[in-house]
């Protein structure tokens, strides 16, 4: 039997920031929270993606560099995330109304970054979005 996904870790270093993000934009939930040993906040915020699965956020200490939408450097390119088809638009409109530029969309989804540019894709593939075009 092959194996299933377990968890994602993304680094972050404004662990606060990227949990607001994750939380209050793309609606994930708080599963757990670890400190750090010597105090001072978390460590990692763990956030449910449902099925037992699981995004860590964890602190890192130094801040990403910059890059662009696409790098051509090899290794984790994207985190994509499944939405439904019949959610396509509301969550077109529930990124605008938080301030979260899309820098990319295909037939089937929607490609944001979140607050320390780690691309985001929230997808319906195969399916087509609900309505067909945007209304």
């Amino acid at each position: 039997m092959p194996p299933a996904l377990h968890h994602l870790a993304i680094q972050c270093a404004d662990l606060s920031r990227c949990e607001r993000f994750y939380r209050e934009v793309l609606g994930l939930e708080v599963l757990r929270r670890w400190p750090r040993e010597e105090g001072g906040g978390d460590r990692s915020v763990w956030l449910a993606l449902g099925e037992g699965q699981f995004l860590a956020l964890e602190r890192a200490e130094e801040a990403p560099a910059p890059r662009p939408w696409r790098d051509g450097k090899p290794g984790l390119h994207l985190v994509a995330l499944r939405i439904g088809p019949d959610e396509r638009w509301a969550w077109e409109d529930r990124l605008e109304e938080a301030g979260v530029q899309v820098v990319h969309r295909t037939r089937w989804t929607i490609y944001v970054l979140d607050p320390e540019g780690n691309r985001i894709g929230l997808s319906h593939h195969p399916h087509d979005a609900a309505g067909g075009e945007r209304p």
